[in-house]
């Protein structure tokens, strides 16, 4: 017996190992993008006045990358270079830079009669959640994104994260699971936005490239929990999506909204840039959980993959 753990454990520890050369890829090309997402930011901070006007906001228009960012009467219209553009219908919601903590359209949710596909729920439904037991639907948002070039492959930002059977854990999802980056999912007690557990096997950028249509939608529950999408944990919408201003009325009293139901990791340009940092110096500093929790993904995914 203590042969045969010595031997699992040298495997497991020589995986682990492998996947360093792989981790250390990813956050230095996550590490590019995160501090080209934080470059506007810092600059505004340094010099808020000509970081307004370099960003383009003029008379409430936005323009980043050929795309516009218009609000009419409590809409968002969003275009995107390369084909894409966003339209959102009411009550919807999108986070810039495929945040936002939503579902595509298709996704089975457990509710306490059994799963159904998110698009055929309604306010009043209850469904089970990790944290506070029954909850009820207290809002439903959605918003569809466009493709108007079929030529052209969607831009990153506008992809959904595939999170494939089994990546998680055994049958966890028990269905291919499509969420936007921003979206978190609930991992060892951590929230963690699925754009940042990207490993290009069992957690990809979907290119979508079947469809010209992207619709997602979000659940709002009366305080953030975790419900469950596919049999995977994930977050509920937490208080109201930072992008969206539905009315000043509401987006005030978003904003004394709720507290996460867990820990959120990674949450933004800066925050995972400060993560990856560290875990590309963890062979000097000792692991994170991030780090661990990547690590356990791995396994998983070779676990998961037919050989």
């Amino acid at each position: 017996m203590t042969e045969i753990m010595t031997e699992a454990t040298r495997t497991a520890t020589s995986n682990l190992v492998g996947t360093r050369r792989a981790f250390l890829t990813r956050d230095v090309k996550a590490i590019a993008l995160c501090a080209a997402a934080a470059i506007p930011a810092i600059a505004q901070i340094l010099t808020p006045t000509a970081a307004y006007a370099r960003n383009g906001h003029e008379g409430g228009r936005h323009h980043a990358g050929g795309g516009e960012h218009g609000h009419h009467g409590g809409r968002d219209g969003h275009g995107h270079s390369g084909g894409g553009r966003h339209d959102h219908g009411e009550g919807g919601e999108h986070g810039h830079g495929g945040g936002g903590k939503c579902f595509l359209r298709g996704t089975r949710i457990l509710t306490t009669t059994g799963e159904r596909a998110i698009e055929t729920l309604v306010v009043g439904d209850r469904l089970p959640t990790v944290f506070g037991g029954i909850r009820t639907i207290q809002r439903i948002g959605r918003f569809r994104r466009f493709r108007s070039d079929a030529r052209k492959p969607w831009p990153r930002d506008a992809r959904p994260v595939r999170i494939a059977r089994s990546a998680m854990a055994p049958n966890i999802p028990h269905r291919d699971l499509y969420v936007t980056r921003g979206h978190a999912l609930l991992l060892s007690d951590l929230l963690i936005p699925a754009g940042c557990l990207v490993n290009d096997t069992t957690i990809s950028l979907d290119p979508a490239s079947d469809r010209d249509e992207l619709e997602f939608l979000h659940l709002k529950l009366e305080t953030h929990d975790a419900i469950y999408a596919e049999g995977a944990p994930c977050e509920s919408l937490q208080g109201c999506d930072e992008t969206i201003r539905s009315s000043e009325r509401a987006a005030r009293a978003d904003q004394t909204s709720h507290l996460p139901c867990a820990p959120i990791i990674c949450n933004g340009p800066r925050s995972e840039l400060r993560i990856r940092l560290r875990s590309l110096m963890s062979p000097w500093l000792g692991s994170q959980r991030f780090d661990e929790i990547r690590a356990g993904l791995e396994l998983q995914a070779a676990a998961a993959i037919p050989r």
